[in-house]
């Protein structure tokens, strides 16, 4: 029987939980010392690689949102004991991110440097960027091939070989970022290129170590593509959770885009605060995240079980965990934004800006906690659409609104507003649309 059904819950979600939660704080860590190390290249390399996150974000984004797809149906068809179904989700869901990998492929040949030029005409910060973000799209196949791969140990409780095979990719990233920016051991100097060749050689040893532990730990899974036909039932189901996911992505890729575009009206060193934010904020943000890689199965799979009481509890602990995570990060943005700042090589402007920044932009993080539960928990129980409506009502209907409003007061100080005053949103439409799913689905079971 499996584990998702029986084990009692709070050491379910701890077992599940803790080896995501471990593995994405070091996915996390790797894209900071990227970063930190980029920023000794100069402000300019740091604000390039800040402008490529949304299309970085974006990659990944879609790569989770069709994991997420595949993590849903997987875990339900398991609860169903419809092993056929499982096979299947496995290798269509492998189908559909390569060819997502193909199109970015083809966006980063024809369109990288047209995308830095719609944001800056500072020809240094167009050149970086340009490097760096089209050696991410053209191989882009390794990490849609790695959050695929994992995705599938996840669905299955094997969060463990999970853990090891991010933890394999972010430390080979790790050991090879100053190896190839700045060119030791007889390595050429590529500067930020290196960073992104570090980043997708990680990516491709994290692949193959989660495609062995598929091949031989993760028997509830065969993969084969002997005799594969692309079954359209199945993409279909996949997508039908998976694409929302996906739109939550886009929605927070256009989100950073466009405070990008306003913050530039001000000076480009808010750009690179904006983007060093982001990459720290990740890592607080990442355990969370992580513990909802790992509670999507569980809900989905004991909703296929109709295990309500098993659900319920779950999404009590999983809040209580995230408020907790959330409130050692609101600590660490209110207490310490400088000694943060200074990790990146801050110069006195960015210091100036970016203390502020920290303080105001964190100052709700425990809301958000339980926001980033109420839209896994949607997408888990088949409601993504809804968990698109909560993202949406926070970074595009409000966030980026209210950050164009207050840009028109001169104060860049005002623009960072629009973060706490969003989150808020996001809260309202949260309570609403969770206590909606009790009424419509939990409740009958």
């Amino acid at each position: 029987m499996n584990v998702m059904g029986v084990m009692p819950v709070n050491s379910l979600i701890l077992t599940m939980s803790i080896p995501m939660m471990l593995s994405m704080m070091v996915q996390a860590l790797y894209n900071i010392v990227d970063s930190i190390f980029v920023a000794r290249i100069s402000e300019n390399a740091l604000t390039a690689v800040s402008l490529a996150f949304p299309v970085q974000a974006l990659i990944i984004g879609i790569a989770v949102g069709t994991g997420v797809g595949i993590n849903a149906l997987l875990s339900k068809s398991l609860g169903e004991r419809d092993f056929e179904k499982v096979n299947k989700s496995a290798v269509n869901g492998l189908f559909l991110s390569w060819i997502s990998a193909a199109v970015f492929l083809v966006a980063g040949v024809l369109f990288s440097e047209s995308y830095f030029r719609t944001q800056t005409g500072i020809d240094e910060i167009i050149r970086y960027g340009d490097d760096y973000l089209s050696i991410i799209c053209i191989l882009s196949f390794t990490v849609f091939s790695q959050i695929t791969l994992e995705r599938l140990l996840s669905s299955t409780g094997k969060t463990f070989y999970t853990m090891i095979s991010q933890m394999t990719g972010a430390l080979v990233n790790i050991a090879l970022d100053p190896v190839f920016i700045f060119g030791l051991f007889g390595v050429p100097k590529m500067g930020v290129k290196g960073a992104a060749i570090a980043t997708v050689i990680g990516e491709s040893c994290a692949s193959l170590v989660a495609l062995f532990f598929n091949l031989k730990k993760n028997k509830e899974i065969r993969l084969s593509f002997r005799k594969f036909r692309p079954d359209g039932g199945i993409i279909k189901s996949i997508y039908a959770v998976g694409i929302p996911s996906i739109l939550m992505q886009c929605v927070g890729s256009f989100m950073i885009y466009g405070v990008n575009r306003i913050l530039i009206l001000f000076t480009s060193t808010a750009n690179a605060v904006f983007g060093v934010f982001f990459r720290l904020q990740s890592f607080i943000f990442m355990p969370v995240f992580g513990m909802n890689s790992a509670i999507i199965p569980i809900i989905a799979f004991n909703y296929g079980a109709r295990h309500k009481d098993r659900i319920i509890k779950t999404i009590k602990l999983s809040v209580l965990y995230a408020a907790c995570i959330m409130l050692v990060g609101l600590l660490l943005f209110q207490l310490i934004p400088h000694k943060m700042l200074l990790l990146f090589n801050a110069t006195p402007e960015m210091l100036e800006i970016g203390v502020p920044a920290f303080r105001i932009m964190s100052t709700i993080y425990i809301f958000a906690g339980f926001c980033i539960v109420c839209v896994s928990v949607l997408q888990a129980m088949g409601n993504a659409v809804q968990g698109l409506l909560v993202v949406s009502a926070r970074q595009i209907l409000v966030l980026l609104p209210a950050a164009w409003c207050l840009s028109l007061t001169g104060s860049l100080d005002a623009v960072w507003l629009a973060f706490p005053i969003a989150e808020l949103a996001s809260l309202a439409a949260s309570i609403f649309f969770i206590k909606h799913l009790f009424v419509t689905k939990l409740n009958r079971l």
